[in-house]
């Protein structure tokens, strides 16, 4: 969810592909397989306040560095109604997978526990902007659950940005399939880029997001419990080919809602299987701003057409910048926002 993710989109996919001729398969799945329910779960970047000396996870998004979970901390004092995080990245290959140098066991002994017993849900999620993650077998993937698997896990996020073949692609969907059954409550996500054209091409992931998709369409009905959540940020140049635009910028609430759309046309994937993730405040792209009235727009949408879920980049990016010296990943780049303002404008929209 870096700068350059963007420049790797390509500046036109072919619009109005047709699923029956090209894919050889349907393309909607039943809705009613879909994750029941709408997530809200915030990314929290482990390598942002993380302490290096205990392994555990913290957040300053609050203006104080507060421990993640336990007594006093940014849960249980600041955001009890949080409801749910996505842990990001593991990278590497499953059952030796790194977060940010830290093995999976130090990763999972220094916080599963605690996000267990403090009841708030977690989503693990892999691979990144810099990052790739692999799975040989349904096997190692179950394996790769089990590691951190607690009543509170609420799923799987395959964020692919980066290198994955096509191969390895087709194993991660194939992996979800064949696990669904022994974690039935598990989701599993699948984060990709994307355009919002507005010019009636329907322009939208690129060619690496197209490999997903065209994956997990071809295992249906063998796949049920997936999302495609896109990642509604930078755009790139603002114009028509790649947003809506709103007096010359791109316009982010709607551009998120029209991205939905052009997945929608393009693929026949359901709402009940997509998600959205803005990125708060300022995107990578210069121009782009992220607004909690675009946070409003986003939910609405959400909300009333039945999408799968929300989230944002990034939880310690939601507290004001002192002194803007560039994109941050633990402040948001805009002047006069207060701490916390986005999450709990979030939560406002969503009821909670």
């Amino acid at each position: 969810m870096l700068a350059n993710q963007k420049q790797r989109l390509a500046r036109r996919v072919l619009a109005a592909l047709s699923c029956t001729v090209l894919l050889t398969i349907a393309c909607s799945a039943d809705a009613a397989a879909a994750p029941s329910s709408l997530l809200f779960s915030p990314y929290k970047d482990i390598t942002v306040d993380m302490n290096w000396n205990a392994d555990t996870l913290q957040t300053a998004a609050s203006g104080a560095s507060l421990p993640l979970v336990g007594p006093g901390s940014f849960f249980s004092t600041q955001e009890p109604k949080l409801g749910a995080v996505s842990l990001s990245f593991a990278t590497g290959s499953c059952g030796s997978e790194s977060w940010a140098g830290l093995s999976a066991s130090a990763f999972a002994s220094a916080n599963i526990p605690a996000l267990s017993s403090a009841g708030l849900n977690y989503v693990i999620s892999t691979g990144g902007a810099g990052g790739v993650f692999t799975c040989a077998t349904p096997s190692t993937f179950a394996s790769f659950i089990a590691t951190y698997y607690t009543p509170q896990m609420a799923g799987v996020d395959f964020d692919i940005e980066s290198t994955q073949t096509q191969a390895e692609i087709q194993q991660l969907v194939a992996d979800a399939a064949a696990v669904q059954s022994q974690y039935p409550s598990l989701r599993f996500s699948f984060t990709l880029a994307t355009l919002a054209a507005s010019d009636g091409s329907h322009a939208g992931v690129n060619t690496l997001g197209q490999q997903v998709v065209q994956a997990i369409q071809a295992a249906n009905p063998a796949i049920t419990n997936y999302t495609i959540n896109l990642m509604a940020m930078d755009y790139g140049k603002a114009s028509t080919a790649n947003c809506v635009l709103v007096n010359g910028a791109c316009e982010m609430g709607h551009s998120a809602i029209q991205a939905v759309q052009n997945l929608e046309h393009t693929y026949g994937i359901p709402a009940a299987h997509i998600e959205i993730t803005p990125m708060i405040g300022q995107n990578n792209t210069s121009g782009e701003v992220t607004t909690v009235g675009d946070v409003d727009v986003i939910v609405s949408y959400a909300s009333t057409n039945g999408l799968a879920g929300v989230h944002y980049w990034s939880l310690d990016r939601d507290t004001p910048c002192s002194s803007k010296k560039g994109l941050s990943n633990s402040c948001n780049g805009v002047s006069g926002s207060t701490p916390l303002q986005y999450t709990n404008e979030f939560l406002k929209d969503l009821g909670r």
